[in-house]
């Protein structure tokens, strides 16, 4: 009997990072499997969406309230896909970039043990589920964080963590509240059940708890340290990847346990404007590039949820298209800027913005990448990116929102000045102290920021596909 792609897509990191973690020798080559393996699981449960519209297994044959079923639509595969393509090219990527052996033997089973978390999110129906799968991500998170060894990662691997088990246990709290309230914890009792005090006050204990696992304004607090001071890999998968699952909980749950009152549905965007303005002023004022970069995720945090709440309590229905839009395009392109900015400090020694026009070697390619990367995450055309933004602003002005459609403008322009200081060491010239040293050649760890790059891009061309894929299976119309 052939196993589902669904239990494949989760079980095959798993099995891999016990693999990776037992047999060191052979991490390497067991990692790509793994990886290679679970595409391909991906893939197969993407046709078989398109046919089918959504996929049930109950695993066990159990069937909720008593088991877990775990369930894919559109936008869960979608989400599959984003995660299992900007892992196979950063997995990729760290076969040169990570060239330490110690750093390479605790890598491969801490990124997969991540991977079949951020899997198991994706198709959970079930909180307390959800609940396990955010502790296994946050396992393999805070693990890569500090897989540099250095005296800052290390400090701030252990604010991620703190951060961590609080958002979790708030999360845990608010699932036991509902458990008490009504019974069950699968999907489809949240749907039925009728509002009340404890269930609102169940939604905002576990809202609470994944705003400060995404890292929204003002709960940030941990956020740019831990993704600056990572290696490139792993800030490439925490920023590019594990702040997505968090995302991916808030929009169903808002959705499944409507938010009560529209005053919080504005003070979720109030806190998504905050993020976008003062992720920005931080951004404009920091030295190093991986710490620009880090900011820089917690402005595009901030306007996933101004998305969310671009056209208040009734839009919900539709925004959170746009917010799905921007989270697959931050997802790749992101990872790509991370992965380019660790490729120019190990050109050029370091990262500091100052001095990068300084240097006598230019690494062009990685340069390039950065900066398609930029184009997106800006939100120019015709980026993935611009597509998301133009659906944020166009909700916006049609619900009679305006105030969001001018934070996104002027989160848009803040972003064009963070980044040109950094094109502006790229271009410059005038300051050299010697001779140019050319860039030598092509190298494995540029292939894969590029073609993610070039895919934020490109997959902007795709917009109208892409929208109708992530509606299949009505990921909030239906029960699940």
């Amino acid at each position: 009997m052939m196993i589902d792609p669904l239990t494949l897509s989760i079980f095959v990191p798993l099995f891999g990072a016990i693999l990776t973690f037992v047999f060191p020798r052979v991490a390497t080559v067991s990692a790509l499997l793994a990886v290679l393996g679970t595409c391909g699981a991906v893939f197969v449960l993407a046709l078989k969406i398109l046919a089918a519209g959504e996929v049930l297994v109950p695993l066990g044959g159990w069937a909720p309230p008593l088991g877990i079923t775990l369930r894919a639509d559109g936008l869960s595969v979608a989400m599959l896909a984003m995660t299992a393509l900007v892992g196979l090219l950063v997995s990729l990527g760290a076969l040169e970039s990570l060239r330490d052996l110690r750093q390479r033997q605790y890598f491969w089973p801490l990124w997969l043990l991540l991977l079949t978390g951020m899997n198991g999110v994706y198709l959970s129906t079930d909180l307390f589920n959800l609940y396990v799968m955010i502790e296994v991500i946050a396992l393999g998170a805070v693990g890569l964080t500090v897989l540099s060894g250095t005296r800052e990662a290390v400090r701030a691997g252990l604010e991620y963590m703190y951060a961590s088990i609080l958002g979790a246990l708030l999360f845990l709290m608010g699932v036991g509240f509902i458990y008490l309230q009504i019974g069950r914890l699968d999907f489809a009792g949240l749907i039925a059940a009728e509002a009340s005090g404890a269930t609102s006050a169940a939604l905002a204990l576990m809202v609470v708890g994944l705003l400060l696992k995404t890292a929204l304004f003002p709960l940030h607090f941990w956020l740019p340290a831990a993704h600056a001071n990572a290696t490139a890999p792993a800030s490439a998968l925490l920023s590019g990847l594990v702040v997505k699952a968090a995302l991916y909980i808030f929009l169903r749950l808002s959705t499944y346990m409507p938010l009560p009152d529209e005053t919080l549905v504005t003070l979720i965007g109030a806190l998504g404007a905050g993020a976008v303005l003062w992720g920005g002023v931080q951004a404009l004022r920091t030295e190093r590039l991986k710490l620009l970069v880090a900011w820089s995720t917690v402005v595009q945090i901030g306007l996933i949820f101004i998305a969310f709440a671009r056209a208040g309590q009734a839009g919900l229905t539709e925004s959170w298209k746009a917010a799905a839009v921007l989270i697959l395009a931050h997802g790749m392109a992101k990872a790509a800027m991370f992965l380019a900015a660790g490729r120019i400090k190990d050109e050029v020694g370091h990262d500091r913005i100052a001095d990068l026009d300084k240097s006598e070697i230019r690494p062009t390619l990685a340069q390039f990448t950065f900066a398609i990367a930029a184009i997106s995450l800006i939100g120019l055309p015709p980026s993935l990116g611009f597509i998301g933004k133009w659906s944020l602003m166009e909700g916006a002005m049609a619900a009679g929102y305006w105030h969001w459609v001018a934070v996104t403008m002027i989160g848009t322009l803040m972003s064009v000045a963070y980044f040109s200081r950094v094109f502006a060491g790229f271009l410059r010239f005038d300051r050299m102290r010697g001779e140019l040293s050319e860039h030598k050649g092509w190298a494995l760890a540029d292939v894969a920021p590029l073609t993610l790059a070039a895919a934020a891009i490109s997959l902007g061309l795709m917009a109208a596909p892409i929208l109708s894929f992530i509606e299949l299976g009505y990921p909030f119309g239906a029960a699940p």
